[in-house]
């Protein structure tokens, strides 16, 4: 008897973890599921411009909306509030990000569209959303987004917004998504083999 509870106690402790886990896995699936399919209002396609395609006839404003999450030290705000684009146009703009600490900062640009079904049409070619951002303290960097409103981009949005906001990342979820990055490719190539 004893040695079925010790049993059932070691299978719960296993599945607890593994189910942990899980849990720390599926938020960068999630995000790179929202990237592919566009949910949420993420974005994330680069793509080459095709040239070829810009409707000059049309133009669809592109609102800029910045944000830090809460007791995070910095300033950060885009260059250009609005402006008008022609769909399959490539446009660049930029943004200001200031650490107003006495300490090294990492943040992370969490970006999204709206209205929603706009963020289909609304591709990134080039941005700091991609990478983490490092800010020593009081320095202040100027970061580039280029991206091209897709020219099938249907006739009634006529107005997107597109909207960051700041994250610091500490050191803990830099780990926790190391290793759950690992965690990942581990399970995949167990099995490709």
């Amino acid at each position: 008897m004893q040695q079925g509870v010790e049993r059932t106690a070691t299978k719960l402790a296993i599945f607890a973890i593994a189910m942990f886990g899980f849990g720390y896995a599926l938020v960068p699936l999630y995000d790179v599921f929202c990237e592919v399919v566009g949910i949420n209002g993420k974005t994330g396609k680069v793509v080459e411009a095709d040239i070829d395609r810009v409707d000059m006839d049309r133009l669809v404003t592109v609102e800029f909306d910045t944000n830090v999450n809460a007791d995070f030290p910095w300033e950060f705000d885009s260059l250009s509030k609005k402006i008008a684009v022609h769909p399959g146009q490539v446009t660049e703009v930029e943004y200001v990000a200031v650490n107003r600490s006495d300490r090294r900062i990492v943040g992370r640009a969490v970006p999204s569209v709206a209205p929603t079904k706009a963020s289909l049409y609304f591709n990134k070619t080039e941005c700091f959303c991609f990478t983490e951002q490092a800010l020593e303290p009081g320095e202040k960097k100027v970061m580039p987004v280029r991206f091209v409103v897709d020219a099938d981009l249907p006739e009634k949005i006529k107005m997107m917004t597109l909207s960051y906001t700041f994250f610091e990342v500490s050191e803990t979820d830099k780990v926790a998504r190391s290793s759950s990055n690992e965690n990942i490719k581990d399970n995949i190539n167990n099995k490709t083999l």
